[in-house]
Parts: C-alpha cells; sequence; structure tokens
C-alpha cells in the first residue's frame, strides 16, 4: 500500500517521494500546522528483520537526527523534529528543491574544475562544522551532496554519523558507508575507528569523480575496490589542472599527512575564486638547455643554512637549477609513513609505519656513500650533480626529477615554525604559483621530525616537491627533498619513500649497510 497521502504525525502530509537508499526513503511532506514543505525520512525495516537489528536501526535513526541537529551551518541539512509513526521513527527535515551531486555527475559525466572547487570548498567547510561539532559524517559522497535550485549547497544524510563519546552501534569487524569512499585506513588493520581524515579522504575522493568522471580506484568487485583503496596508488588525475594539489592531499593513504579541512577549503576557494579550467597536458621543453624554473640567487654563506631551499631544485638536459630560498624542505611522509614499492619503483600498497633501523635496498636501488658519513638509496640510471655545498644531488633520466640529502641547520630546534615564519615573505616570493599541500610534524624512527609538500609553477609544467627534516640520535639534522613534475607525481614519489626508509644515518652506517 502506497504511503502517498498518509499523514504521518498528525501533522505531516506525505506529498512526493524525492528519495530512496538502503535505511529509508525520503518524502516531501505538508506541514499541515505551520504551511511549509519539509522532507521526511521513514525508516525501512524489512519483514523477519531481528529484533535486536531493529532496534539498531532506530537508534541510529535517532543519532542521525540528533548529529545533524548538533551543527548549526548553513551548509548542512537542518532537522525539526524526530516524531513516530507506528512504532517507526522519522526524521523532519528542512525541504530544499535540489538535485545531487551524484545525479549531476551520472547525466554530465565531470563538472569544470572551478564548479567542482566551488562544491568542494563548501563540503570542506560543512565538514569542519561538523568536526567542530564533535560529529564524523562516514559517509560523504556525491549522492549526500545537495545542489540547490536556488544555488545553495548542503550535506546531508547522517545516517551512519557518529559523535565523540557516543557508543558505537557497529558491531566487531562490521564497517558502514559506500565501500567506494572509505578510507584506506578503515579497510586495515582490522577497520580503525573513524577519524576526521576520513571525511577528508571520502572528500578527497568526491572531488576526483567530480573532475574526471570516474572513481580513483574503482574494479570489477567491490573487494577489489576495497583492495585498490587499501593499498594501490591511484592514477594522477588528468582534467583536475589546479584542483590536483588538493586532490592529491586528500587522498595521502596515511590518514596523519592527509590534507585537513581547514587547508582544504583555503585551497580550494583560490581555485574557485578564479574559476580554474583544466590544464593543457604537460610537454617536454623544446630548448632542452634551459631550466624550466627561475633561479634566484643564493644567498649570503652566512644565512645559507638558516634559508630554506625550496622545490625549484629542478633539471632541463644538462642544467641543474639548485636554488636556495629561506629554508629546508620537509617532506610529508618523511620516515614516518613511506609507501612500499615492488622492483620497479611503482608503489604498491599502502604507507607502513617506520622502523627503528633502514630497510633493506630493493630491486633497483643501490646505496650512494655522502661525505657527511650518512648514505641513502639511490634508484639505478640516477646521475650524481654538483651542487653548492656538500649535498648528495641525484637527477633522474628525464632530467626533470631531483634527489637531494644533507646535513642542515635550521634557525633554532623547530623547523615547522621556520618554514611557518618564511613560507608567505619568502618561498611564495621566490616560487611562482607556489601552494601548499601540507605542512606538518610527523616522526622518524620514533623521533620527532617535520614534513613539507607543496607545489609550484615551472616555465613548462607544475611541480611538486616534498621534504623531510629530522634529527639522528647523535644530534645530526638530516633534510631529504625530491622535486618532480606533478603530473608524474606517483612515478617519482617513490624515490623519496625508499630514500626515507632506507636512510643509514652516521651512526647507522657501519651497523645497517648491506
Amino acid at each position: 500500500m502506497s504511503d502517498l497521502g498518509r499523514l504521518i504525525a498528525n501533522r505531516y502530509r506525505l506529498v512526493e517521494r524525492v528519495g530512496r537508499g538502503g535505511m529509508g526513503t525520503v518524502w516531501r511532506a505538508e506541514d499541515e500546522v505551520l504551511g511549509r514543505h519539509v522532507a521526511v525520512k521513514k525508516l525501512h525495516v524489512p519483514p523477519h528483520l531481528p529484533d535486536d537489528e531493529v532496534q539498531r536501526r532506530h537508534e541510529r535513526t535517532r543519532r542521525e537526527a540528533r548529529s545533524a541537529a548538533r551543527i548549526s551551518h548553513p551548509n548542512v541539512i537542518v532537522v525539526h523534529d524526530v516524531v513516530d509513526d507506528e512504532g517507526l521513527p522519522c526524521i523532519v527535515m528542512e525541504y530544499i528543491p535540489s538535485v545531487t551531486l551524484g545525479d549531476v555527475l551520472k547525466e554530465r559525466g565531470t563538472l569544470p574544475v572551478g564548479e567542482a572547487a566551488r562544491i568542494g570548498r563548501i563540503m570542506a567547510t560543512a565538514l569542519r562544522a561538523a568536526h567542530d561539532a564533535g560529529v564524523l559524517h562516514r559517509d560523504v559522497k556525491p549522492a549526500n551532496v545537495l545542489l540547490g535550485h536556488a544555488g545553495r549547497i548542503v550535506l546531508t544524510d547522517f545516517g551512519i554519523a557518529v559523535e565523540s563519546g557516543a557508543s558505537s552501534l557497529t558491531r566487531t569487524g562490521e564497517l558502514v558507508g559506500s565501500i567506494h569512499y572509505l578510507a584506506p585506513e578503515r579497510l586495515r588493520d582490522g577497520g580503525a575507528e573513524p577519524g576526521p581524515a576520513c571525511d577528508l579522504w571520502s572528500l578527497g575522493t568526491t572531488l576526483y569523480q567530480a573532475v574526471e568522471g570516474r572513481h580513483p580506484f574503482d574494479r570489477d568487485t567491490a573487494i577489489e575496490t576495497a583492495y585498490a583503496i587499501a593499498a594501490d596508488p591511484h592514477e594522477p588525475p588528468r582534467g583536475a589542472g589546479d584542483l590536483t594539489p588538493v586532490i592529491e592531499g586528500l587522498l595521502m593513504k596515511d590518514p596523519g599527512l592527509r590534507m585537513d579541512a581547514q587547508e582544504a577549503e583555503r585551497l580550494l576557494g583560490h581555485v574557485a575564486a578564479a574559476g580554474t579550467t583544466p590544464l593543457a597536458p604537460t610537454t617536454r621543453l623544446e630548448n632542452a638547455g634551459a631550466p624550466e624554473s627561475p633561479t634566484p640567487p643564493a644567498p649570503s654563506a652566512p644565512k645559507r643554512r638558516r634559508a630554506r631551499r625550496t622545490a625549484l631544485w629542478i633539471v632541463a638536459a644538462a642544467v641543474v637549477a639548485a636554488t636556495a630560498t629561506g629554508g629546508v624542505l620537509l617532506w610529508p611522509r618523511g620516515g614516518g609513513a613511506p609507501t612500499n614499492t615492488d622492483a620497479s619503483g611503482t608503489s604498491t600498497s599502502s604507507p607502513a609505519p617506520p622502523s627503528p633501523a633502514p630497510a633493506p635496498l630493493p630491486a633497483g636501488y643501490h646505496l650512494e656513500t655522502a661525505s657527511q658519513g650518512f648514505s641513502v638509496p639511490v634508484p639505478d640510471g640516477w646521475t650524481a650533480k654538483k651542487v653548492p655545498g656538500n649535498e648528495m644531488a641525484y637527477i633522474g633520466p628525464s632530467e626533470l626529477a631531483g634527489l637531494r640529502v644533507d646535513v642542515v641547520q635550521f634557525a633554532g630546534s623547530d623547523p615547522l615554525q621556520h618554514w611557518r615564519e618564511t613560507e608567505e615573505d619568502q618561498t611564495r616570493r621566490d616560487n611562482p604559483g607556489y601552494e601548499r599541500v601540507r605542512m606538518a610534524p610527523t616522526t622518524f624512527r620514533g623521533r620527532p621530525a617535520g614534513y613539507w609538500e607543496f607545489t609550484f609553477q615551472g616555465k613548462v609544467r607544475k611541480y611538486r616537491a616534498v621534504e623531510l627534516s629530522f634529527t639522528g640520535t647523535d644530534g645530526t639534522q638530516y633534510v631529504v627533498y625530491l622535486s618532480a613534475p606533478n603530473a608524474q607525481w606517483d612515478q617519482y614519489r617513490p624515490v623519496f619513500d625508499t630514500a626515507i626508509k632506507g636512510i643509514r644515518l652516521r651512526e647507522q652506517s657501519g651497523a645497517h649497510a648491506p
């Protein structure tokens, strides 16, 4: 028997069914007391469902209402009431004439980068408000983003949200949420408890789908998709343009290194304001004899150790363009969460915790020893380049990617503080198109470390750089740095991860040399 026309709680007349999901049906209803339209979500209870499962669904519905009601934000759905209908709870919400982002993507395939950034920025804002209120959404996906006919964008469906301090409604070993949008940490280690970073992963997946027209980890079966999310690298986005650094930052496998909501909101705002369109595919330099990026003059000797070398260490053909612009770059995953690599150097699994000792050399790498007494794995075929000072510097066969390792002294004991102090007046000034992807504390073999990842614009193509700074047990400070074309970042990133995992410090080089 159809529910059309039924009166719920002696007040809400069901007028039109507007949506249906696994847990319930959403109706447009007429509030006969206030004379306005509302949305009513009715719970599904299949026949012969065990009593304990019925009770769990009841409680989940009530929690959905409470979770959404805790968040006061224009881009989060407003809950008016929870009422009873023949023994089943129903959520009464604001009614927003709209389509879902999922419906739009099914119809149009992709969105322009600027529009995707605008929607993504608002989603990041809504998630930040939810997290500040102690609520994790846990089911961020295109189907749960309403695109209002009047231009309003609203995050909806808090059906599996969880509040801080609330007891779990999830059975041991049970994962809730749409498999395509689950963060890798939920699929590994027995299903880690969700945190805000899980919602940010889902946002990254949604943005990828919005500009690429496909899911970054879609496979033939749900099991294969889950494995890909947990272990495989994603194909770099091709149509994301200036949205690429945000997507890459949100799709970091390690939740500790993943871009947070505030940073995503800031960067998405920049892209949306610029109305960016996808960038043309990058090409090799026509004139291979010139560096792609500007090379600012090196600082004077007394300042050099305090200066931060930026990501503009790029080579075109035989020229190494090394820049020293006010500090030393840190690597976001620096030692704390490298990806595993196969014999070809391709990333094959999710980040793993560091070990106290260096990892064995993978196939395709050899150990290079610096004059300062440390050693680092370098890919076969990469050649040493002369750079100022006593740094180790190696360039790949394409002459567009470079690895550097140095022993340095910062202005003080906290490299993160120094980077933040010099980021605006030096790094951004000296690096056209500079955008921070991640700057955060991390650990390296159990000791504090700093990680810094960013993108910048060369003369021909966009680049990405990553740096890790850490201190050995003997007090020596190390910096490991990689820069490479952003479009081929997944290809080159394992070089950095292998260097971090396998570096033999001065106090270790003798004991752990292969």
